[in-house]
């Protein structure tokens, strides 16, 4: 069994993928790894990373990496779950180690990923968001009015059940 992370073993996390780093590339760091950094979970179970361009030696170290650690690492990241335009430029700045630049993927989508899936521990997440002004209830309505258009090419996500969700979700703060 493998130990949660905390914000130190995230850190050991973020520099052993530095030194496996041949070329510059950026980290995307999403979910527990995101709740870790702005301070709202002291744990989580997995880092959720996002590689930007994919490079053949990060990927080849994760092994490693999760074995040295004892720590779970997923590629995983909303773009997989809802579309998510523009979440480059909307992405925040962490730090930089070695080649590598780590970034928070966009808190709107990750935010709105949140609440299509429904988990308690995601509507718990996203009332944190909203209570640290990380996101706010207009961006939210507003990123799914420019998202619902492009979920035809997610089929597993019903546009109706979703738009409720998001109402929801900014009219109580979760």
């Amino acid at each position: 069994m493998r130990r949660p992370v905390n914000r130190s073993r995230l850190a050991e996390f973020s520099r052993a993928l530095a030194a496996a780093a041949k070329s510059a590339g950026r980290v995307y760091l999403t979910g527990g790894a995101t709740a870790l950094l702005f301070g709202w979970r002291e744990s989580t179970r997995d880092v959720d990373v996002k590689f930007d361009p994919e490079q053949d030696e990060l990927l080849r170290a994760i092994p490693a990496i999760k074995e040295s650690l004892q720590i779970n690492v997923e590629l995983a990241s909303p773009d997989q779950f809802i579309p998510t335009p523009e979440w480059r430029e909307r992405s925040r700045f962490i730090e930089i180690h070695g080649l590598l630049s780590f970034y928070h993927f966009d808190l709107c989508s990750q935010a709105l990923a949140k609440i299509e899936r429904g988990h308690e521990k995601d509507r718990v997440d996203v009332a944190a968001m909203l209570e640290r002004g990380l996101v706010t209830p207009d961006e939210l309505r507003l990123r799914f009015e420019e998202i619902e258009p492009l979920l035809y090419r997610y089929p597993a996500v019903d546009p109706g059940s979703f738009r409720s969700a998001v109402e929801a979700a900014t009219a109580s703060g979760v």
